[in-house]
């Protein structure tokens, strides 16, 4: 099993979630986020029935910057609840794996 993970997160428009993925990334949280286009997302908030535009935010990381990638998206996001799901990669190619954990290397423990 890899130690790569991939985040899943989503954003209100174009500008802020550009402006996250571009943080992430910058601060080495992130070695890749790809940043798909707008969407309708469907949801219950607080009992109600919401519908929103949305764009999907699909974070290369590892496990362990999870941490502090969960804490500075929070920081960072505009929602109240941001979305961070967290997917395992148990298999890729090898050499693209070792990129994301080259990009992300642990300096600021």
């Amino acid at each position: 099993m890899s130690d790569a993970v991939l985040v899943l997160s989503t954003g209100p428009d174009d500008e802020s979630t550009d402006a996250l993925a571009r943080a992430l990334v910058d601060e080495k949280l992130a070695a890749c986020v790809n940043v798909l286009p707008s969407m309708t997302s469907l949801y219950r908030w607080r009992g109600a029935v919401e519908q929103s535009r949305e764009r999907q935010l699909i974070i290369k990381t590892t496990r362990s910057i999870l941490p502090r990638l969960h804490a500075r998206l929070v920081e960072l996001h505009s929602y109240e609840l941001p979305e961070f799901v967290v997917l395992d990669i148990t298999s890729g190619g090898n050499d693209y794996l070792a990129w994301i954990a080259h990009e992300v290397a642990d300096t600021h423990q």
